[in-house]
């Protein structure tokens, strides 16, 4: 494998200059390779040739594409398998049913963003970790990491568990709305920990060299979801509690399948073992998954803010349409985030193999992709408008316009989404989360907040529609900026 290209002549196995352009823990990383002995580099490239060969592979656009498939599948499936709370709740329990569980939401979001940070924010190092050829230490990080998230979710379940109102109150929910909004928090407080581990353990699917068995992990999910929908609330009767149960069990899923295949497969470059409590391995998975924890941080805090908004323009029916919106319109952008997720692996191994050529390879092929992918997507959401929106409510209701409206306006939206989509995660896989955190910071909350606090007192409802294109091409600009000023450190372009 051609992993470095050197620009100066190298003589009794160093080199006589810096490489240019690149930054000086590359350099030196590479200089400590090379003084390596023979007998070390063919000892560890024994040991490690098994740890990349799921990741070490000729950058082409259909090898892309393949192995970011089954997380591209997962992602929409996943959303797919989410709509179908909404759907029960819409059309067997009752329109408010479908507000609540889109005022709820924003918690659900909170909770599952530790979960992101740990999760992305590890698989960076740890793919980093295995293009290095440090196998073991890239499994003992990985156990110290499913533990700690273990850890964190149970204590912030327990919290929302304790103090119910406070969440609620938080959340915007009314009096009127109190008691369906407790029935369906409950029983989704009481899994998240095994919700979350879940997710951890399927993004290490990935990492692992496995987005196959992620997506079935994901599907499997996804039809338990469904079954105990249809059970709970179709059959026994059992309202949002019903729905709660099914999505919860459902998202436990993945967490037995991963902990099963963790614990039992010893063949691959990652399973359980006894961690090594190095904490600043926590810190620095925390600080480069910092990006995507704030993107659904800030995600809880602008659908909180969007929900009061829409209550104050046109009631709860607004909510409901917006939830509509969101549902429908996380199909497609599904397909962008699992492709940009997908392939952060592949990132993070070429940057810890100093392969500067794949990188630039996998950036020009990327960006080609994306664009066409979003253009396909804007297309296919503007017919796909009106069918996704009666599943939830008949053509006849004024959730059914105000949903289809928004549904169309969001889609503007799409011309920059996937490219800012990518950048965030470019740099997280590169292991820099101060870059990927602010991106995401202004794209998500900043542009957001700043669109909902204008355009609506401009335009009136279709102003909350308008502040979510608005505010990505506001961070397109960001995006942008960002990628065009770390090109030469990192070597992508």
């Amino acid at each position: 494998m051609n992993t470095l290209t050197l620009d100066r002549p190298v003589t009794d196995g160093l080199v006589e200059a810096p490489f240019s352009g690149l930054p000086d823990e590359v350099v030196a990383q590479a200089e400590y390779i090379m003084k390596n002995d023979d007998a070390a580099a063919s000892s560890s490239a024994s040991s490690s040739n098994d740890e990349k060969n799921a990741l070490d592979k000729n950058i082409t656009a259909k090898w892309l594409l393949k192995f970011a498939l089954p997380t591209i599948a997962s992602s929409v499936a996943m959303t797919a398998f989410g709509m179908v709370d909404g759907i029960f709740a819409a059309r067997i329990i009752s329109p408010q049913a479908l507000a609540v569980v889109n005022l709820v939401f924003p918690m659900v979001t909170f909770v599952m963003a530790v979960g992101f940070m740990l999760a992305t924010g590890g698989m960076a190092l740890v793919s980093k970790q295995l293009g290095e050829g440090k196998g073991a230490a890239a499994r003992a990080n990985f156990t110290m990491l499913a533990l700690i998230t273990l850890g964190v979710s149970v204590v912030l379940s327990a919290i929302g568990i304790l103090f119910p109102n406070l969440v609620l109150s938080i959340l915007g929910v009314d009096a009127s709305l109190h008691a369906l909004a407790t029935e369906y928090m409950q029983p989704l407080l009481i899994v998240f920990p095994a919700a979350i581990v879940g997710f951890y353990l399927n993004q290490f699917f990935i990492a692992a060299g496995k987005p196959t068995l992620a997506m079935v992990a994901s599907l499997a999910g996804g039809l338990v979801n469904i079954s105990l929908n249809f059970l709970l609330i179709a059959h026994l009767q059992m309202g949002l509690r019903g729905a709660a149960l099914a999505t919860g069990l459902g998202y436990t899923v993945p967490a037995i399948i991963g902990a099963v295949y963790f614990a039992r497969n010893r063949q691959g470059s990652l399973y359980f073992v006894k961690p090594t409590w190095n904490w600043s391995v926590f810190v620095k998975s925390a600080t480069n998954g910092a990006s995507e924890m704030v993107t659904m941080l800030a995600m809880s805090i602008t659908a909180v803010v969007m929900n009061n908004i829409l209550v104050r323009l046109v009631g709860y029916e607004g909510v409901a349409a917006a939830g509509i919106m969101f549902v429908g319109q996380g199909l497609l952008v599904g397909i962008l985030m699992g492709y940009s997720s997908g392939i952060a692996p592949i990132i993070s191994f070429n940057y810890g193999a100093l392969n500067r050529e794949r990188l630039q390879q996998i950036f020009r092929l990327s960006l080609v992709i994306i664009a066409i992918a979003s253009a396909l997507a804007i297309v296919a959401g503007w017919f796909l408008a009106s069918p996704l929106t009666v599943v939830y409510v008949p053509r006849s209701t004024e959730i059914y316009r105000m949903a289809v409206n928004a549904f169309r306006i969001g889609l503007i939206g799409f011309l920059f989404t996937g490219f800012n989509m990518f950048a965030s995660t470019l740099f997280t896989a590169l292991n820099n989360g101060k870059v990927s955190a602010l991106l995401s910071f202004f794209r998500t909350l900043v542009f957001i907040l700043l669109m909902l606090s204008l355009l609506p007192g401009i335009m009136g409802l279709d102003g909350v529609w308008y502040a979510l294109p608005a505010a990505e091409l506001l961070a397109l600009g960001t995006s942008i900026w960002f990628v065009a000023k770390r090109r030469r450190h990192y070597g992508y372009a």
